[in-house]
């Protein structure tokens, strides 16, 4: 017989991610018993509160998750991967927002609205993809299930909300410098390997992540290799350049899809306008288009702009924009764990 409650960790509850996660999980009224709050040492203390209970956080420690059934981790994958297996050997089965486990094939990459079915493969670690990657594979999904898809080409505008709390300041703080005429100093922006940063207030910084040996930047490598693993076909030619611009919350994305069937232009957007996750935009006639100022807070992944490619029978354009920290992760996150705690 299933539990009707559950005993829920969030670790790294102080941060943007942790942050939306509790907030979803008094939003969807999760069937709680207990929820404990984990952190870094440093943020230890702090008071948050839950339905009007305030709760202090924790730091997180190997012996935090007994007696807990289900941990969600947005703290950094060095954090998940010290203490993640201390959760499964205490009886938990871990969500897992960060990069640690996504490549680890024992290890299930889920989006809920793609491959529920993969959830319940878990050995105790369920995997959160990129934010880029997984607001482009709802809305591919529908496409890839009719018609087969043979290339994806993906171009990101991607918010700096997804570096970070001192990203989404040093951006505010540039904005103010520029527009008093004061000289920028850029500090956070790109984070890579290098000390060189650049200014982000009114530029792009086409960097997302380290650079690899191929040229590719890391944000760049997991889109391509975490799209493969979510649709479980190695054969789709994926390349995709990652942008982050001066918008605080929303990624937004230009894709090209190579399908591998005949579409109609029309059946493609009753298809999108009937998926789950999916909210169709698309009425140029009334410049009626997906906008991150509209996608924030939402938890949908907003399509529009669709095009058949002018040079390819089979090519299709599309502009797909989402809440980076909702749907890119948080909303993600307690999706499976919804589906996690029907199934325990």
């Amino acid at each position: 017989m299933s539990k009707t409650k559950y005993n829920v960790a969030v670790v790294g509850a102080t941060g943007a991610v942790g942050e939306q996660i509790i907030k979803l999980l008094e939003e969807r009224d999760f069937p709680l018993d207990k929820l404990k709050l984990l952190s870094s040492a440093r943020s230890a203390g702090i008071v948050l509160t839950y339905k009007g209970q305030k709760i202090t956080v924790e730091e997180a420690v190997p012996d935090s998750f007994e007696g807990i059934d289900i941990a969600l981790f947005s703290a950094g994958g060095d954090v998940s991967k010290a203490l993640a297996p201390h959760a499964v050997r205490s009886g938990a089965v871990c969500i897992d927002n960060t990069n640690a486990f996504r490549m680890d094939p024992d290890t299930p990459l889920a989006v809920p609205e793609v491959n529920e079915d993969k959830i319940t493969e878990h050995q105790g670690i369920i995997a959160n993809p990129n934010c880029s990657t997984t607001q482009m594979v709802v809305a591919l999904k529908p496409l890839y299930d009719r018609y087969g898809i043979a290339r994806i080409i993906v171009s990101t505008y991607q918010a700096v909300s997804g570096a970070g709390a001192s990203a989404i300041e040093e951006m505010l703080r540039q904005s103010r410098e520029i527009l008093a005429g004061s000289e920028v100093t850029p500090d956070i922006l790109p984070v890579g390997s290098l000390p060189v940063k650049h200014q982000i207030a009114f530029n792009a910084i086409p960097q997302i992540d380290k650079f690899q040996d191929n040229g590719y930047t890391l944000e760049e490598m997991k889109m391509v290799r975490e799209t493969k693993k979510i649709f479980g076909d190695e054969s789709i030619d994926v390349t995709a350049t990652c942008v982050r611009i001066p918008v605080v919350y929303g990624h937004s994305e230009s894709v090209y899809v190579e399908l591998k069937n005949d579409f109609e232009l029309e059946d493609v957007k009753n298809l999108l306008a009937n998926a789950p996750g999916v909210k169709l935009v698309d009425d140029p006639a009334a410049q009626a288009y997906p906008l991150a100022t509209e996608a924030a807070g939402q938890k949908e992944v907003f399509v529009g702009r669709l095009r058949r490619d002018l040079g390819h029978e089979r090519g299709l354009n599309l502009w797909i924009v989402s809440d980076n920290l909702i749907k890119g992760a948080a909303w993600n996150a307690v999706q499976i764990a919804e589906i996690v705690a029907a199934k325990l």
